[in-house]
């Protein structure tokens, strides 16, 4: 309306110079959105080209974060989808697993159809120290890595490892944990074989499978570490025999197995004794009672500063290879009685 009336002269303004006041307006209003306009062209160009570029052009203009600036060093196109996408959804597919709280967990790991691997790469029988050898490299490996593992038992192609009850590691997520170690076990048993075996070359890739059981008190995982080892030695003596009967007696497997079907253990150890003049107490503990690998505390120090020469570089990895090794306790001892968690209480403790 107020263009309609023409304006006095007693103090306020007249029709033509309200008119031109609003065309100076549309006209700067023009100029803003031409110049809006060409910046969203620019940003859209330089959105395009290299990370580099379109952080310095970002930067200039004042436009950090405003654009959500791609990762450095990355190329995109006008198809690259940032953050989310929507294929996002995919991830509702995925299960957490996370191990129950204070609970101890155990990974126990298994050779797959390790008796054709053992075939396969001319192992001694019934006992081979060469591999027991390598499996526990590969243990003190493992440990070496997880330092919440707090005890591992190993006997013939298995390998037990005792994480602590208060461990976080992976936020205690079941398949990841299980993954890691037996991943790592593999390839450190793969990597440390001509050490053990020499000119013996692997025939074809060993495999481990991994299982993760959760034991929520200190007597279960007592009893657990019990089981594997009363294992160990019904395994050991059963072996012991059959293999005499066949290396020394001339039996064939199917002989042999059919004369120690449903023998008890005085009845093996009879035969151990009278046919072949064997006191199976006196045979090494390697193979009666397997191996308990467990953390020396007398070498848990501080740790060194690396220095910069390449040569005092390169004896200091050597030296802390070897430590690493002989950080962890390689035992071959009774671990049902009290005696071992009397010796060592720190296994159990609280963290």
């Amino acid at each position: 309306m107020l263009l309609t009336k023409t304006l006095s002269n007693s103090g306020k303004l007249s029709l033509t110079y309200v008119q031109s006041h609003i065309s100076v307006s549309i006209k700067t209003f023009s100029q803003c959105k031409h110049h809006l306009n060409t910046l969203r062209r620019f940003s859209c160009q330089s959105f395009q080209r290299k990370s580099g570029s379109l952080s310095s052009q970002r930067n200039s203009l004042g436009l950090c974060g405003a654009l959500g600036a791609p990762a450095p060093c990355r190329k995109f196109s006008t198809n690259t989808v940032m953050a989310k996408s929507k294929f996002d959804y995919v991830r509702q597919f995925e299960i957490d697993d996370p191990c129950l709280p204070n609970c101890w967990i155990v990974i126990r790991i298994d050779g797959k159809g390790f008796h054709k691997f053992t075939e396969a790469h001319n192992y001694m029988k019934p006992n081979d120290e060469r591999g027991l050898g390598l499996m526990s490299c590969a243990a003190q490996r493992v440990m070496n890595e997880f330092k919440e593992i707090v005890l591992a038992y190993g006997q013939s192609d298995e390998y037990s490892f005792v994480f602590h009850k208060n461990c976080q590691v992976f936020n205690r997520r079941a398949s990841k944990i299980m993954t890691n170690v037996v991943s790592l076990f593999a390839s450190s048993f793969t990597m440390y074989w001509p050490r053990y075996f020499n000119t013996q070359e692997l025939q074809y890739p060993p495999a481990f499978d991994a299982r993760v059981v959760l034991y929520p008190s200190d007597e279960n995982l007592r009893d657990y570490l019990s089981w594997r080892q009363a294992d160990c030695h019904i395994n050991n003596l059963y072996n012991t025999c059959f293999w005499k009967l066949v290396q020394e007696k001339g039996l064939s497997p199917a002989q042999s197995e059919a004369r120690l079907r449903g023998t008890l253990s005085s009845d093996k150890n009879e035969l151990l004794f009278s046919e072949f003049n064997i006191n199976y107490n006196n045979i090494p503990e390697l193979y009666r009672k397997g191996s308990v690998l467990i953390r020396n505390k007398e070498l848990n120090g501080p740790e060194k500063t690396m220095t910069s020469n390449n040569e005092d570089k390169t004896r200091y990895l050597k030296s802390e290879q070897k430590k690493a090794l002989a950080s962890c306790l390689v035992l071959h001892c009774d671990i049902i009685g009290k005696k071992f968690w009397e010796e060592y209480p720190y296994i159990l403790s609280d963290k």
